[in-house]
């Protein structure tokens, strides 16, 4: 008998950028999966939604900014124990309006090379990992 297949969720997460080069990562709140670990801003896509379309919404509904700009950076799939999750992942290059945590959750700029030592999930080393290799 096979097992089950998992769910797979489609994803798009922003890297947001300081002018000192450090990324903003919002905490998971508390009821969410994973609640407590930080991750990049995004979310899920709705239905014919396109991953720049999903994460224009997500981070206006999340931080209260608009996009300008993005560029695509990677997409690759995350096996979780419970879930599959796709992620599409984009360099935010412009965006009006200034980050906050619109639905309660904290925000923080961090440093790239100090996001695999706090907290980050571990779906989003991968971000990391090409977020260094475009600053070596």
């Amino acid at each position: 008998m096979s097992e089950p297949r998992k769910p797979e969720i489609v994803v798009a997460a922003g890297i947001l950028r300081d002018r000192a080069g450090r990324a903003l990562v919002a905490r998971r709140p508390e009821g969410k999966h994973q609640a407590g670990w930080w991750e990049f801003p995004g979310g899920k896509l709705h239905d014919a939604e396109t991953p720049l379309e999903a994460l224009t919404r997500e981070l206006r509904e999340e931080l209260g900014i608009d996009v300008d700009s993005a560029e695509p950076l990677l997409t690759y799939r995350h096996d979780y124990p419970e879930r599959i999750v796709e992620l599409h992942v984009w360099c935010v290059l412009a965006f009006t309006g200034e980050p906050c945590g619109v639905e309660g959750q904290a925000l923080r700029w961090s440093p790239i090379d100090e996001l695999l030592e706090t907290g980050l999930l571990p779906a989003d080393r991968p971000i990391v990992e090409a977020l260094l290799e475009l600053d070596a």
